[in-house]
């Protein structure tokens, strides 16, 4: 049977996630408390976030409406011989390309595409991490190309893949990069396999691709 205690340190952890802006942690406060349901990760890690929140999404993922009921109710929850242990989930991922510049890099994918800069590394600078929504992007500095760019080019050879919901989601993105003037590899087009993608081409010669259904 789950324990008070227990259940009292997953809230203290949720509340450290929160101030020590760990992003996995967002889409858990978005999809437990409703009044986070229309904030961004951004938002939701700016937001003021208190130990009665945490308490509050521990009863929500528990089946109650608030913490007072998921007290009152503990000993009605589920009870196990073992509780197995939990399979360790995958929270996000990151395709890592490699740049010869990372100002120039994050200058590129903070103006043209969109994405804000989490963090650079180095001095002078030689690792950073940029993001747009839950595309995460990690950029390696490099002092010549590791993938010969005839043969990329040629084979179509992806270094990121990152999709989005609807096709009207993938349609808009493609005009909003189309008028901030980048350069595709390849333009919105819908392919045999039922999804409509296009490929954007960063200063390295990096390929992107962006997908989304096509109806």
């Amino acid at each position: 049977m789950p324990r008070l205690e227990n259940l009292k340190k997953q809230a203290k952890l949720i509340l450290r996630w929160h101030r020590e802006r760990y992003y996995p942690v967002a889409a858990q406060i978005r999809a437990s408390l409703p009044r986070y349901r229309h904030l961004s990760d951004r938002e939701i890690l700016a937001r003021p976030f208190k130990l009665s929140d945490a308490q509050q999404l521990i009863a929500r993922q528990a089946g109650f409406d608030n913490w007072q009921a998921l007290k009152s109710g503990i000993d009605t929850m589920p009870q196990h011989a073992e509780q197995p242990q939990a399979k360790a989930g995958i929270a996000v991922t990151a395709a890592q390309l490699f740049v010869a510049d990372i100002k120039a890099s994050c200058d590129f994918y903070q103006e043209r595409l969109g994405f804000s800069v989490v963090f650079v590394y180095g001095e002078p600078p030689f690792y950073a991490q940029v993001r747009r929504d839950y595309g995460v992007l990690n950029l390696r500095c490099v002092d010549r190309p590791l993938i010969d760019p005839t043969l990329r080019e040629r084979e179509s050879l992806l270094s990121s893949y990152m999709a989005v919901n609807t096709h009207k989601e993938i349609k808009a993105l493609f005009l909003e990069f189309q008028g901030k003037g980048v350069t595709f590899f390849q333009t919105l087009k819908k392919e045999p396999w039922g999804a409509k993608n296009f490929i954007v081409k960063d200063p390295d010669g990096n390929l992107l691709l962006f997908a989304g259904p096509a109806e």
